[in-house]
């Protein structure tokens, strides 16, 4: 095979991966090309260079073609551009004068439901040590293991064990206050929510969600998934104490489906301005993306994030290092939601329950 073709093809193919996500629609096979950015971006720089260095560029349509190419290769650079060392932070540092009792580790961990290496994920618990952790895709099996494991360390407990892959377990070493496992959008995926205490006195919003992705098998459309973060974004516009968004969105960083969550529930990234941190996939060298996510509101501060070792899941741990700094929230405050997306995201909402409902009747009649 030629050289040229075959960088013409891979253009080709390149500039059609990078419209596809821009079409309002919310199906698998569409919203499935927003995970890959980082490698897109990657080869198309590698093309674009090849093609400059190998071939003379005389023709206009060569002009045309690596000018298109150039444009979407900009586009996809400025979608991962915040989430390299060369952005600014989302999430500023602690200052020295922090107060110490106002700082916590947290740990999200999608510990894989048929991963039997469960002493690994404890290993590593122990050696990192969270403050608070939340395990997805827990079942009886590991709900036992961790129990046994790590379950005299943290006093604090809600388990909801499940052999669907969306079982979900919150350990704590602080005080949780009227902790609450809701179904948002599935009867049978659990979300929990709690107000932490910290060491200091203070009191924060912790939200630990596992939304479902969109698959052709189960789930064809995000919506889903899309509903149950704006539901969190709404709540988290109108939390009264700080916020804490944890877990497995199914989803990465730059999606507009994320994106728009952060912006509605006016959080930050602690991922943003340090780099990418990709959780899966852990049994991939070269497809590996951020699906599990720590989001703050402005009055938090990152010491220090990072990725766990290999605990034999497809995802690698997460965790964060942060204090609450309330006095300085203005030096990091997000821009409010304009209306408009605040609209966007109840008509998501009032969609994914109209559409539930007439599963529901459908359902009904069936039987």
């Amino acid at each position: 095979m030629k050289l040229k073709p075959f960088l013409q093809g891979f253009g080709i193919l390149a500039i059609v991966i990078t419209l596809i996500p821009l079409i309002a629609a919310d199906y698998w096979w569409i919203r499935m090309f927003d995970y890959p950015h980082i490698q897109l971006t990657l080869l198309t720089l590698t093309a674009i260079a090849a093609y400059f260095f190998r071939f003379e560029i005389k023709p206009w349509r060569d002009y045309t073609f690596m000018a298109v190419l150039l444009a979407c290769f900009i586009y996809q650079f400025a979608k991962i551009y915040p989430y390299t060392p060369f952005a600014p932070y989302d999430v500023a540092k602690p200052t020295e004068n922090v107060n110490k009792e106002t700082g916590f580790m947290l740990l999200t961990s999608n510990v894989l439901q048929k991963n039997k290496e469960t002493g690994l994920l404890i290993e590593e618990i122990k050696k990192l040590n969270p403050d608070v952790a939340v395990f997805t895709e827990t079942d009886v099996k590991w709900n036992d293991a961790i129990k046994s494991g790590l379950g005299s360390d943290y006093p604090y407990k809600v388990e909801v064990p499940l052999d669907n892959t969306y079982g979900m377990i919150l350990y704590s070493k602080l005080k949780l206050i009227k902790p609450q496992v809701k179904y948002i959008v599935d009867d049978s995926i659990p979300s929990i929510h709690s107000e932490i205490e910290l060491r200091s006195g203070d009191k924060i919003q912790l939200h630990a969600i596992h939304p479902t992705p969109p698959m052709p098998q189960h789930n064809p459309s995000s919506s889903d998934r899309d509903a149950e973060m704006m539901k969190i974004a709404l709540e988290s516009m109108d939390s009264e104490l700080p916020v804490v968004v944890i877990g497995d969105f199914n989803d990465v960083a730059w999606s507009n489906t994320v994106s728009m969550m952060q912006s509605i529930g006016e959080l930050l990234d602690v991922r943003k301005g340090r780099s990418f941190y990709n959780t899966f996939n852990a049994k991939s060298l070269i497809m590996r993306w951020s699906l599990d996510h720590i989001f703050v509101s402005e009055e938090f501060r990152v010491e220090n994030i990072d990725v766990g070792n290999d605990i034999k899941s497809d995802h690698f741990p997460f965790y964060a290092q942060l204090y609450l700094q309330p006095e300085l929230a203005e030096e990091q405050k997000p821009e409010p939601a304009s209306e408009d997306d605040i609209k966007d995201a109840k008509k998501q909402i009032k969609e994914e329950e109209q559409e539930n409902t007439e599963k529901g009747q459908n359902g009904s009649s069936n039987q």
